[in-house]
């Protein structure tokens, strides 16, 4: 009997990660030739993984303001839409001081840094500084919704999507013309998705190869205590806190919730990013898990902008190995305002490019350590960044999934069944497979 084409799929990926760790390591260890450097690693390999983002890249805003147009409109109470940002809004910053709480107490145990020779790293960081809360609010709304979509800015196109299906719910029977027009431009827009996810065992494969030959594994060594303390951390959240969750908040099967997240997973380690994962993590919530589209167009969206339960991790872990490197105690106030810095940061500078670098500014600057000691870390930061990456679109399917079932927006039978969502099954579909409202 033929695999599912969904399984299907997950294994190519897999084999693809695997290949292009293997290929990646072995030219960084051997040595690459120039040719080879030339037109393998910054020709060929770095095209196709460039390509491949970018792909993925352009279908988030038509995709996000779509989905959350027909999913505003699914709703019958307007009032559900408020209820469901509360809860999700929630959950996210609960997740995110979780997060960092975790990361500290075992940073704290394992003590990362002490021993450490400074003088190892020559390189220099300079801090941005983050807007002021005020500017964050006053940003929420698109002065010009058309720039805020070529732009990327995923609050401003969240925003203008919710008002825009709010107004096409209000508008009768006019309104309805326009929601057949994105009724159908959702099923468009889910072929393009699914050509692009039979593209990604390629554009896996070249970003992995890409990745480890240029990075390799030599960085680690300097740093080992806090590249493993930061992944012991990254791994509690994702096997022990997200699974006690979805069992406590939701009664899901934590094993079935997993098993369903290879392919977003897959996705979010090879692209280190968020967004560019959200069509993935969008088909996966949706056809694998059974969440209504009214609650997962607005919680993965939002999710992919203000979750950072992976980037609050590494400034928890970060805090402490740079105290230690530094020479500085840290008193309990000081992680008390660790914790409250790096959740409230995780909304506030959402926008803001290389975040996690931004708001570990922030959280350095609250508790007196120099924000040059960034500089320290910055080298195995990218593959870092892969890994709390996998973290936070986790985070995003469990809230989605854990806010859908307290909405009884989540089909249970869908989310059982391990054939569910394959790729071709999504665009077989005039409306989701599940009830949209």
């Amino acid at each position: 009997m033929a695999a599912p084409e969904s399984h299907r799929l997950t294994r190519q990926i897999v084999i693809a990660m695997l290949a292009g760790i293997v290929l990646g390591v072995a030219i960084n260890q051997l040595g690459a030739a120039p040719w080879m450097q030339n037109f393998v690693v910054d020709g060929l390999l770095h095209v196709v993984g460039s390509v491949f983002v970018a792909a993925l890249k352009m279908m988030v805003v038509p995709l996000v303001l779509v989905s959350l147009v027909v999913g505003v409109t699914a709703l019958s109470d307007l009032k559900a839409l408020g209820r469901i940002g509360a809860k999700a809004l929630a959950l996210y910053l609960s997740t995110t001081a979780i997060a960092v709480t975790i990361a500290l107490t075992l940073a704290g145990v394992v003590g990362p840094g002490q021993g450490f020779d400074a003088g190892e790293t020559q390189a220099s960081f300079a801090g941005k500084e983050a807007p002021p809360l005020t500017q964050v609010l006053i940003d929420l709304v698109p002065t010009n919704p058309v720039a805020a979509m070529a732009e990327g800015n995923m609050l401003q196109v969240i925003v203008f999507a919710l008002l825009l299906g709010i107004a096409i719910t209000m508008s009768g029977v006019r309104g309805k013309h326009v929601l057949n027009l994105f009724t159908d431009l959702n099923v468009v827009i889910m072929h393009m998705v699914e050509w692009i996810m039979r593209l990604a065992p390629y554009g896996v494969f070249a970003l992995i190869s890409r990745t480890f030959a240029t990075q390799g594994l030599d960085l680690l060594l300097p740093l080992a205590a806090y590249f493993l303390t930061l992944t012991a951390a990254l791994a509690i959240q994702l096997f022990v806190t997200y699974p006690l969750l979805l069992r406590l908040l939701a009664s899901l099967n934590p094993l079935t919730f997993l098993k369903k997240m290879r392919d977003p997973a897959a996705f979010a380690f090879s692209t280190a990013s968020s967004g560019a994962t959200i069509p993935v993590t969008l088909h996966t919530v949706e056809y694998k898990m059974g969440v209504k589209n009214s609650v997962a167009s607005f919680s993965v969206p939002l999710g992919a902008t203000i979750n950072m339960d992976g980037t609050a991790m590494m400034q928890g872990v970060a805090t402490v190995f740079i105290a230690n490197v530094y020479g500085i105690d840290l008193s309990l106030t000081d992680y008390l305002l660790v914790v409250l810095t790096a959740t409230l940061a995780s909304v506030g500078t959402a926008a803001i490019p290389a975040v996690g670098l931004v708001t570990l500014t922030m959280v350095l600057g609250q508790v007196g350590l120099p924000v040059e000691g960034i500089a320290l870390i910055i080298g195995v930061d990218r593959l870092l960044d892969m890994m709390r990456t996998t973290v936070n679109v986790t985070g995003d399917c469990a809230v989605s999934c854990i806010v859908a079932k307290s909405e009884n927006a989540l089909d249970q039978a869908v989310f059982d069944d391990p054939e569910a969502g394959s790729v071709e099954a999504a665009t077989r579909h005039v409306l989701p497979p599940h009830p949209a409202a």
